[in-house]
């Protein structure tokens, strides 16, 4: 992708947006503001520590009641400051596979 579309889809917040770190299993929350987002990844600052907890995939809730989520995984973690990337969703339908007659479950 072009340097130049890349700025383009990328939103900067003057201000952040509030929003929240959650653990996939839910045993933890942390508070964040969004500085930038764009389809594909995200730049944060956490609230409180970060120390003992899984950020190796966790979701980011984008409003109050957690309707608005995306999954991420941590690319980068300088401080308080993470760079995020969203992970796609699973599709969880399954496919017939014409070649070889057998379902599947499509990632």
């Amino acid at each position: 992708m072009p340097a130049e579309k890349a700025e383009v889809d990328r939103v900067t917040f003057s201000r952040g947006i509030t929003a929240h770190l959650m653990g996939i299993d839910g045993t933890w929350r942390r508070n964040c503001v969004v500085e930038s987002i764009s389809d594909t990844n995200a730049s944060l600052i956490v609230e409180g520590s970060v120390e003992g907890l899984n950020l190796k995939e966790f979701f980011l809730l984008l409003s109050s009641t957690g309707l608005v989520y995306r999954r991420c995984e941590l690319e980068r973690l300088n401080g308080d400051q993470l760079e995020v990337c969203f992970l796609k969703q699973m599709a969880g339908k399954k496919k017939k596979n014409s070649r070889q007659g057998a379902a599947y479950i499509e990632e």
